[in-house]
C-alpha cells in the first residue's frame, strides 16, 4: 500500500508545468502529447489567470472521467484545442 502511494505521489510531482501564453498552439499540444499530462497556466478570454490539467487521451484521466475538448489561449491563437478530463455524466434517460 505504501509503495502505491509513493508511485502516485511521484507521478503527480512529475507533471510538467508551463504557460500556454508563451507558446504556439502546436507546441502546447505537442508538449501535452509528449508528457501525457501537464499543468498549463493560461489567460482566460476575460484576462483572468487560470490553470488546469490537460491530457493526451482518456488513459490519463481518473476512473469515471472522460476527455472533453476545451479551448485555451496560446501565443498564436485565442482558441487552442486541448483535452481535459471531466466526470462522465450519462445522458438523460427519457423512458
Amino acid at each position: 500500500m505504501f509503495a502505491l502511494a509513493l508511485v502516485v505521489a511521484t507521478e503527480a510531482q512529475a507533471l510538467g508545468r508551463f504557460s500556454s501564453d508563451r507558446m504556439a498552439c502546436a507546441r502546447v499540444q505537442q508538449t501535452i502529447r509528449a508528457d501525457g499530462a501537464a499543468i498549463v497556466s493560461y489567460t482566460s478570454r476575460r484576462s483572468n489567470p487560470l490553470y488546469d490539467r490537460f491530457v493526451r487521451n482518456a488513459q490519463f484521466c481518473q476512473g469515471g472521467e472522460v476527455t472533453e475538448t476545451v479551448y485555451i489561449v496560446a501565443a498564436d491563437t485565442q482558441s487552442c484545442p486541448v483535452l481535459h478530463c471531466q466526470e462522465y455524466e450519462p445522458p438523460f434517460d427519457f423512458r
